[in-house]
């Protein structure tokens, strides 16, 4: 009992100060922080499989599937936001075609 609490403790810690963190970052290093939180989520999915794959019990088995559709989801979706902010970066003008001179 008290070893959930405890990890419930660790998890609304984290969860607060991952938000006081990143609520303070610049607009300016929000994708060099998205590329990196990208790279961390993808171990996460690592660790749901590896989960998933020695879970003995169907409730071990459904957590774990969940955590791997879950962390698979948001690895996914922290490159499509990426590539979406990087579009914002391109340019938009088109390079005007050269004129001839002989004409």
């Amino acid at each position: 009992m008290i070893e959930g609490l405890a990890a419930i403790y660790i998890f609304l810690l984290a969860g607060f100060t991952g938000f006081e963190i990143i609520s303070r970052v610049p607009v300016i290093l929000h994708t060099p922080l998205m590329s990196g939180s990208n790279f961390v989520h993808g171990i996460v999915l690592v660790g749901a499989m590896f989960a998933l794959g020695i879970a003995e019990t169907t409730t071990e088995q459904i957590i774990g599937f969940i955590a791997v559709l879950l962390g698979a989801g948001n690895a996914v979706g922290g490159y499509v936001v990426t590539e979406r902010m990087l579009e914002m970066f391109k340019s938009s003008k088109k390079s005007a075609p050269a004129k001839s001179e002989d004409a």
